[in-house]
């Protein structure tokens, strides 16, 4: 999963929203380092984000539209708030599935995996970090090579 936050303390939110994560997780979380990131698609004036990757083994009979009720509910006791907002407004605390294994699905609801996720260099970086040779479905190349053919105009920085 990607984890992103630009309202608020985003350096203090990551590292808890890993932790509601490790909750989630029958094996201990990968976490990656936080990373700094211009907004991408957002409105003129967003701040910068924080952003992370994390891998969990979901319980027996977890489903990915069961995890991602989950993340949600996880995104809302973190002040998340979705309905009225434009898109990609700033917020609190996003958590993106971008994938489930190796399932490829498409659902009103959940697309899997994420749709953009293999194009975006704050996704890609951190992600890189903790499973390099990961090849999310239906892509063909690694995340390390992905993330070398991001733009660089594309912006992100390790810190911390």
């Amino acid at each position: 999963m990607a984890l992103g936050a630009n309202l608020g303390d985003p350096s203090r939110t990551l590292p808890e929203a890993f932790q509601e994560l490790e909750r989630l997780s029958v094996e201990p979380l990968r976490r990656s380092s936080l990373w700094r990131s211009k907004p991408i698609d957002c409105p003129p004036g967003s701040p910068d984000f924080l952003n992370a990757a994390a891998i969990l083994k979901p319980a027996a009979g977890e489903t990915p539209f069961s995890l991602l009720e989950r993340l949600q509910a996880i995104e809302r006791r973190f002040g998340r708030v979705r309905a009225g907002r434009p898109p990609n407004a700033p917020r609190r605390l996003d958590l993106d599935l971008i994938a489930f294994g190796d399932l490829a699905a498409r659902s009103s609801f959940l697309t899997l995996p994420h749709p953009r996720a293999h194009l975006r260099r704050f996704v890609l970086a951190p992600l890189a970090e903790i499973a390099p040779d990961l090849v999310l479905p239906l892509q063909r190349e690694p995340v390390r090579t992905l993330l070398a053919k991001c733009p660089a105009s594309q912006w992100v920085e390790k810190v911390g």
